[in-house]
C-alpha cells in the first residue's frame, strides 16, 4: 500500500502541476460557453429577412398576412402579376412572388392547390415553412368564422386534457412536464459527465503507461515495485486528478450561478441598451421558474443521487481505466491502440444512447438490464437515478459492478505484468488470452 500511495501521489502531482492541466481546468467551462455563444451567433448571422411580393386575388389575406422579422410581405395589385413575373429574375431585394388565386365557392382546397410561390433564388426551408404556416393560420381562421365559432370557443376546444396521476406505492403525484424536464436534464448532464470523464481520463492512463513503456523508464520502476502496484498507482492518481478537475468545475458553476443571479442584472443596466433587455428578461419571470426548478431538485432524494453518482463514477472509472492500462501495456504505439480501444468505447456508447430510451420508461426491461450489466451500468444507472430506482436494484447493480471492477483489475494486472516489458511484438487477441490464463 505504501508503494501504491507513493505512485498515486507522484502521478497526481505530475498531472496537476502541468500548465496544460491548469489552463484546461480554468478555461474549459469558459470555452464551452464561448463555443455555445459562437454557435448561436452563427445561426443568428445566417438569418435574413426574405421579402415577397404578394398578389392576392382572393382578398382573404390583405390586412391579415402580417410581416415579421423573418418574412416581409408586400402586397401588389393583381394587374401587375405578369410584369412582376417577367422581371422577377432581375429584381434585387425581392426574393419571390406569392400568387394566390381567387376563392371560388368557398373551396379552400382548390385555393391551396393553385397558390404558387415564384422565387429568383434559393430560400431556406424555415422560410418556406413560415410562409405556408402564415397562410394556413388565416385560412383556418376563415373556416372557423364560416362555421360560426368564436375565437374563445375555439381556444376552449383546443385545450389539452391534463390528467393528474398518483402512484399508490409511494403516495406521490407523478411528474408534470416541468418536473419531467428537470429530471431528464439532470440525468443527461450526470450521464454525459460520467461518459466524458471515463473516456478522457481512461485514455490519459493508457497514454501514460505507453509513454513510460516506450521511454524504458518502466524497466527501472519495475525493479523497485510490483507491476500491480504501478498500475493501481497510476489509475488512482489519475482518478484524483479527475475528481480535482470535477470539483473545480462545480465550484466555478456555483460561483457563476450566483453572479448571474445577483450581479448580472445590475451590470446589464449600465450597458447601453441593457435596460431594455433586462425588462424583456423579467417578463419571462425567471425567478418563478428558478424557484420551481429548485423545488423539484430539492424534492428529489439528493443524498442518494449524489452517493450513487460518486460510487458509480468511481467504480466505472476504475473498471475502464484498468482496461485502458492493460491496452497501453500491450501495444508499442498509439496507432495500435485503436484496435483495442473500441472494446472500451462501444459499451459506453451503448449505455449512453440506450439511456435516452430509459427516460421514457425508467422501469422498463432495457433500463433494468443496462443498469445491471457492468459495461453499461456506470452511465445507465446514473441516467435512471433522478427518476427513482428501487434500493435493491441499486445495491445489486453496485455489487455486480464492484465484483466486475475487481475482476477487471486482476485481468488487467496479468496483461500489464507481461505486456509492460514486451517490445517489438504486436499483441494479438490470442497472446492476450495466454497472458490472462498464465
Amino acid at each position: 500500500m505504501r508503494n501504491i500511495f507513493l505512485i498515486t501521489k507522484r502521478e497526481y502531482l505530475t498531472q496537476v502541476k502541468k500548465k496544460s492541466f491548469v489552463l484546461l481546468t480554468l478555461l474549459a467551462p469558459l470555452m464551452m460557453i464561448a463555443f455555445g455563444a459562437l454557435i448561436a451567433f452563427m445561426f443568428k448571422a445566417n438569418e435574413s429577412t426574405s421579402t415577397f411580393n404578394v398578389v392576392d386575388k382572393s382578398g382573404l389575406f390583405v390586412g391579415n398576412l402580417k410581416s415579421t422579422n423573418q418574412v416581409k410581405y408586400v402586397f401588389v395589385p393583381a394587374v401587375n402579376e405578369k410584369s412582376l413575373e417577367a422581371t422577377l429574375k432581375d429584381m434585387d431585394g425581392i426574393e419571390g412572388l406569392l400568387v394566390i388565386p381567387e376563392l371560388k365557392d368557398q373551396n379552400y382546397d382548390e385555393l391551396q392547390k393553385n397558390s404558387k410561390l415564384l422565387i429568383n433564388k434559393k430560400i431556406g426551408f424555415d422560410t418556406k415553412t413560415k410562409v405556408a404556416s402564415d397562410l394556413s393560420k388565416i385560412i383556418r381562421k376563415e373556416k372557423i368564422q364560416k362555421l360560426g365559432i368564436s375565437e374563445d370557443q375555439m381556444k376552449n376546444l383546443d385545450e389539452n386534457f391534463e390528467l393528474n396521476t398518483q402512484n399508490v406505492v409511494d403516495n406521490k403525484s407523478t411528474d408534470n412536464d416541468l418536473s419531467f424536464g428537470v429530471k431528464s436534464g439532470l440525468a443527461m448532464v450526470l450521464m454525459y459527465a460520467v461518459f466524458m470523464f471515463i473516456i478522457i481520463y481512461g485514455v490519459r492512463v493508457m497514454r501514460s503507461v505507453l509513454e513510460e513503456k516506450n521511454n524504458r523508464v518502466v524497466e527501472i520502476i519495475i525493479s523497485s515495485v510490483k507491476p500491480f502496484e504501478l498500475m493501481m498507482g497510476k489509475i488512482l492518481g489519475v482518478t484524483f486528478v479527475a475528481l480535482t478537475q470535477f470539483l473545480v468545475w462545480i465550484t466555478m458553476a456555483v460561483i457563476g450561478a450566483l453572479f448571474l443571479n445577483t450581479g448580472f442584472s445590475a451590470m446589464q443596466s449600465q450597458i447601453p441598451g441593457g435596460a431594455e433587455s433586462a425588462e424583456m428578461v423579467q417578463k419571462f419571470d425567471f425567478k418563478q421558474i428558478a424557484a420551481q426548478v429548485s423545488h423539484i431538485l430539492l424534492d428529489m432524494n439528493v443524498p442518494v443521487i449524489i452517493g450513487v453518482f460518486i460510487v458509480f463514477f468511481l467504480l466505472g472509472y476504475v473498471f475502464y481505466s484498468s482496461m485502458y492500462a492493460a491496452i497501453g501495456s500491450a501495444v508499442d504505439n498509439e496507432t495500435e491502440t485503436q484496435q483495442f480501444t473500441l472494446f472500451a468505447i462501444i459499451p459506453l456508447m451503448v449505455g449512453m444512447y440506450g439511456s435516452f430510451t430509459i427516460m421514457n420508461n425508467p422501469e422498463g426491461p432495457l433500463g433494468f438490464w443496462l443498469s445491471m450489466i457492468p459495461f453499461t451500468s456506470p452511465v445507465a444507472m446514473i441516467a435512471r437515478i433522478p427518476f427513482g430506482v428501487p434500493a435493491w436494484q441499486i445495491l445489486v447493480s453496485m455489487v455486480i459492478l464492484l465484483a466486475s471492477t475487481l475482476l477487471m483489475i486482476i485481468i488487467a494486472a496479468k496483461v500489464y505484468r507481461v505486456g509492460i516489458l514486451m517490445y517489438g511484438n504486436k499483441a494479438t487477441a490470442k497472446e492476450l488470452w495466454k497472458w490472462i490464463r498464465s
